[in-house]
């Protein structure tokens, strides 16, 4: 495992280390996780520090078994039914106006985790008129009636993340599926959805170029509007090990190209992440 980091990812000492200290005492007391803490984020502070944060419904248990995840994996426990007020709860008082809302995969479930979802946007909004909220979902197994609860609570975006190029995805992602992933995000207009679509892609797993292109080129004949990469770092020893740490120089090249074929936004370097930065990213493309 290469472990030793190149020096652009170095970040700043967070300047109020209380802010942040608070706000993971603030999750922990209403029982809230987070994917920041749950898969271990680099820009956890930085977003901290920002009043940025990414929710995690569903509990924090996976079922699936992704190698390059560090949330842990297992037999999930059953749904707390008041996690979305908590959530919408928690956004007042942090006076977000721009929430971003993921979840595990819960394939024990009937509908995947969606009525989840729904339930959270609708109270949020409930709570908090003026915000903007992004959902990040799982693959729903590729059922277009748990996909159809989602855009029926009406998010601003709706991002489903490829993760990797198709010729890793045995490696990678096991119990997952590269069509079923461009077959979720080609579903969203057609059933209705008129916000953005949004997908990200890691780098540095051991991918060719050829194939990094051809997983962009796939996201945007699926209809994908927002495009991010970034680098992937083994959060865990156990997890498949980083074989690239991609240049920036490097990044720079593959937003030119994703912007070439027609991406509305493409957000690409090495610390970028699916949700970070989230509403600077939105903001240029939604005015």
């Amino acid at each position: 495992m290469i472990k030793r980091l190149p020096p652009w990812f170095r970040q700043e000492i967070p300047r109020n280390i209380h802010l942040v200290r608070n706000r993971l005492r603030d999750f922990e007391n209403h029982k809230l996780n987070t994917v920041c803490l749950s898969a271990h984020c680099p820009n956890i502070n930085a977003c901290f520090e920002n009043n940025s944060v990414t929710f995690m419904l569903l509990g924090n248990i996976c079922s699936r078994n992704c190698n390059f995840c560090a949330v842990e994996k297992g037999n999930s426990l059953p749904l707390a039914l008041l996690e979305p007020y908590e959530l919408a709860l928690t956004a007042r008082r942090m006076n977000l106006r721009y929430a971003v809302i993921t979840s595990v995969t819960r394939d024990d479930l009937s509908s995947g985790g969606a009525t989840q979802y729904a339930r959270a946007v609708y109270l949020t909004r409930r709570l908090n008129p003026e915000i903007k909220i992004e959902l990040l979902i799982p693959d729903f197994k590729g059922s277009k009636t748990a996909l159809g609860l989602v855009v029926k609570s009406r998010p601003d975006i709706i991002g489903h993340n490829l993760e990797t190029a198709q010729g890793l995805y045995a490696k990678i992602r096991p119990l997952a599926d590269y069509q079923r992933s461009l077959t979720v995000l080609r579903n969203l207009k057609g059933l209705g959805f008129d916000g953005f679509i949004k997908s990200g892609i890691m780098l540095g797993l051991g991918e060719t170029e050829s194939q990094a292109l051809e997983a962009v080129s796939d996201l945007k004949n699926s209809g994908c509007d927002i495009l991010t990469l970034g680098q992937y770092l083994a959060p865990l020893e156990s997890n498949f090990p980083v074989k690239e740490f991609v240049s920036p120089e490097r990044f720079e090249y593959y937003c030119r190209k994703a912007l070439a074929i027609g991406f509305k936004a493409v957000y690409s370097g090495p610390l970028v992440r699916s949700s970070y930065r989230a509403q600077e990213v939105y903001a240029k493309i939604a005015c």
